[in-house]
Protein backbone atom coordinates (compact mmCIF):
# COMPACT_ATOMS: atom_id res chain seq x y z
CA UNK A 1 0.00 0.00 0.00
CA UNK A 2 1.48 3.52 -0.91
CA UNK A 3 1.70 6.42 1.58
CA UNK A 4 -1.62 8.11 0.15
CA UNK A 5 -3.58 4.78 0.12
CA UNK A 6 -2.71 4.41 4.17
CA UNK A 7 -3.36 8.15 4.45
CA UNK A 8 -6.84 8.00 2.78
CA UNK A 9 -7.53 4.87 4.60
CA UNK A 10 -6.55 5.93 7.91
CA UNK A 11 -8.98 9.08 7.00
CA UNK A 12 -11.93 6.79 6.59
CA UNK A 13 -10.43 5.25 10.23
CA UNK A 14 -10.33 1.89 8.32
CA UNK A 15 -8.40 -0.65 10.91
CA UNK A 16 -7.22 -2.75 8.25
CA UNK A 17 -5.05 0.59 7.11
CA UNK A 18 -4.44 1.71 9.98
CA UNK A 19 -3.18 -1.45 11.81
CA UNK A 20 -0.88 -1.24 8.16
CA UNK A 21 0.71 1.96 8.95
CA UNK A 22 1.33 1.13 12.66
CA UNK A 23 3.34 -2.17 11.61
CA UNK A 24 5.37 0.47 9.08
CA UNK A 25 6.19 2.92 11.25
CA UNK A 26 5.94 1.68 14.90
CA UNK A 27 10.42 0.85 14.69
CA UNK A 28 11.05 4.09 13.26
CA UNK A 29 8.03 6.03 15.97
CA UNK A 30 10.05 3.72 19.11
CA UNK A 31 13.51 4.47 17.57
CA UNK A 32 12.69 8.54 18.05
CA UNK A 33 10.93 8.05 21.29
CA UNK A 34 13.76 5.68 22.82
CA UNK A 35 15.85 9.39 22.52
CA UNK A 36 12.97 11.16 24.74
CA UNK A 37 12.10 8.39 26.81
CA UNK A 38 13.55 7.40 30.20
CA UNK A 39 13.43 3.28 29.15
CA UNK A 40 11.89 1.07 26.79
CA UNK A 41 8.77 0.64 28.30
CA UNK A 42 7.86 4.61 28.29
CA UNK A 43 8.95 4.61 24.39
CA UNK A 44 6.45 2.24 23.99
CA UNK A 45 3.97 4.07 25.55
CA UNK A 46 4.59 7.41 23.80
CA UNK A 47 4.36 5.01 20.58
CA UNK A 48 0.42 3.99 21.28
CA UNK A 49 0.08 7.40 22.48
CA UNK A 50 1.60 9.04 19.18
CA UNK A 51 -0.25 6.84 16.90
CA UNK A 52 -3.57 7.55 18.68
CA UNK A 53 -2.75 11.15 18.01
CA UNK A 54 -1.54 10.59 13.99
CA UNK A 55 -5.13 8.42 13.80
CA UNK A 56 -7.42 11.42 15.81
CA UNK A 57 -5.72 13.86 13.84
CA UNK A 58 -4.95 12.61 10.36
CA UNK A 59 -7.77 15.04 9.24
CA UNK A 60 -5.85 17.51 9.83
CA UNK A 61 -2.51 16.69 7.92
CA UNK A 62 -2.82 18.48 4.38
CA UNK A 63 -0.15 17.16 2.67
CA UNK A 64 2.26 19.87 3.58
CA UNK A 65 5.70 18.51 4.07
CA UNK A 66 6.21 14.59 4.69
CA UNK A 67 3.90 12.35 6.67
CA UNK A 68 6.55 10.38 8.16
CA UNK A 69 7.78 13.68 9.33
CA UNK A 70 4.58 14.89 10.47
CA UNK A 71 4.43 11.71 12.69
CA UNK A 72 7.70 11.91 13.99
CA UNK A 73 7.10 15.52 14.97
CA UNK A 74 3.63 14.26 16.92
CA UNK A 75 5.79 11.66 18.49
CA UNK A 76 8.44 14.21 20.14
CA UNK A 77 6.06 16.44 21.05
CA UNK A 78 4.08 13.66 22.80
CA UNK A 79 7.15 12.41 25.05
CA UNK A 80 8.07 16.26 25.66
CA UNK A 81 4.17 17.41 26.86
CA UNK A 82 4.30 13.62 29.35
CA UNK A 83 7.43 15.84 30.82
CA UNK A 84 6.61 19.42 30.68
CA UNK A 85 4.77 19.65 33.80
CA UNK A 86 6.39 17.31 35.43
CA UNK A 87 9.84 18.76 34.96
CA UNK A 88 11.21 21.38 37.57
CA UNK A 89 14.05 23.35 35.12
CA UNK A 90 16.15 25.57 36.81
CA UNK A 91 14.90 28.82 35.23
CA UNK A 92 18.21 30.95 36.60
CA UNK A 93 21.15 30.76 34.07
CA UNK A 94 24.00 29.36 35.68
CA UNK A 95 27.43 29.99 35.06
CA UNK A 96 29.60 26.88 33.91
CA UNK A 97 32.66 26.86 33.11
CA UNK A 98 33.61 25.95 29.89
CA UNK A 99 34.99 22.41 29.94
CA UNK A 100 35.99 20.09 27.49
CA UNK A 101 33.14 17.99 26.93
CA UNK A 102 34.10 16.35 23.85
CA UNK A 103 34.59 12.61 24.24
CA UNK A 104 38.06 11.12 23.54
CA UNK A 105 37.91 8.74 20.00
CA UNK A 106 38.99 5.69 21.72
CA UNK A 107 36.75 6.21 24.32
CA UNK A 108 33.69 6.01 22.04
CA UNK A 109 30.85 3.44 23.20
CA UNK A 110 28.64 2.14 20.71
CA UNK A 111 25.15 3.24 19.59
CA UNK A 112 23.31 0.78 22.41
CA UNK A 113 25.68 2.29 25.39
CA UNK A 114 25.03 5.53 24.92
CA UNK A 115 21.14 5.18 24.26
CA UNK A 116 21.34 4.09 27.45
CA UNK A 117 23.20 6.44 29.25
CA UNK A 118 21.07 9.13 27.78
CA UNK A 119 18.24 7.28 29.09
CA UNK A 120 19.78 7.49 32.70
CA UNK A 121 19.99 11.62 32.68
CA UNK A 122 17.56 13.64 34.22
CA UNK A 123 14.53 14.61 32.08
CA UNK A 124 15.54 18.27 31.57
CA UNK A 125 18.80 17.40 30.01
CA UNK A 126 17.44 14.38 28.12
CA UNK A 127 15.21 16.03 26.76
CA UNK A 128 17.59 19.40 25.99
CA UNK A 129 20.48 17.13 24.25
CA UNK A 130 17.77 15.16 22.40
CA UNK A 131 16.61 17.96 21.09
CA UNK A 132 19.92 20.07 20.52
CA UNK A 133 22.39 17.29 19.21
CA UNK A 134 19.79 14.87 17.93
CA UNK A 135 16.97 16.14 16.35
CA UNK A 136 18.69 19.84 14.83
CA UNK A 137 16.63 22.12 16.80
CA UNK A 138 18.06 25.70 18.14
CA UNK A 139 18.24 26.98 21.56
CA UNK A 140 15.13 29.64 20.89
CA UNK A 141 13.27 26.39 19.67
CA UNK A 142 13.65 24.59 22.59
CA UNK A 143 13.33 27.35 24.95
CA UNK A 144 9.66 28.05 23.31
CA UNK A 145 8.97 24.16 23.33
CA UNK A 146 9.62 23.16 26.98
CA UNK A 147 9.04 26.76 28.54
CA UNK A 148 12.45 27.37 29.77
CA UNK A 149 15.25 30.36 29.02
CA UNK A 150 17.40 29.74 26.10
CA UNK A 151 20.27 30.38 28.94
CA UNK A 152 18.74 27.49 30.64
CA UNK A 153 18.65 25.30 27.47
CA UNK A 154 22.34 25.82 27.17
CA UNK A 155 23.31 25.32 30.50
CA UNK A 156 21.43 22.16 30.33
CA UNK A 157 22.99 20.81 27.19
CA UNK A 158 26.49 21.83 28.74
CA UNK A 159 25.31 19.82 31.98
CA UNK A 160 24.10 16.86 30.08
CA UNK A 161 27.36 16.39 27.92
CA UNK A 162 29.57 16.77 31.13
CA UNK A 163 27.28 14.03 32.53
CA UNK A 164 27.59 11.96 29.65
CA UNK A 165 31.18 12.14 29.07
CA UNK A 166 32.54 11.53 32.59
CA UNK A 167 29.31 8.25 32.32
CA UNK A 168 31.05 7.37 29.09
CA UNK A 169 34.60 7.89 30.15
CA UNK A 170 33.60 5.69 33.57
CA UNK A 171 32.16 2.99 31.41
CA UNK A 172 35.23 2.23 29.67
CA UNK A 173 37.24 2.41 32.61
CA UNK A 174 35.07 -0.62 33.94
CA UNK A 175 35.20 -2.38 30.73
CA UNK A 176 38.83 -1.77 30.43
CA UNK A 177 39.33 -3.13 34.20
CA UNK A 178 36.98 -6.03 33.35
CA UNK A 179 39.30 -7.13 30.74
CA UNK A 180 42.83 -7.20 32.73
Amino acid sequence: MSIEELIHGCKRQDRRVQKALFLKYKDLLYNISLKYCRNATEAEDNVHDAFITVFEKINTYKGDGSFEGWMKRITIFKAIDKFKDAIRFNSEIEETAEEDTSIPEDHKPDLAEILQLLQKLPDQYRLVFSLYELDDHSHKEISELLGISEGTSKSNLHRAKAILKERILALKASSHNSMK
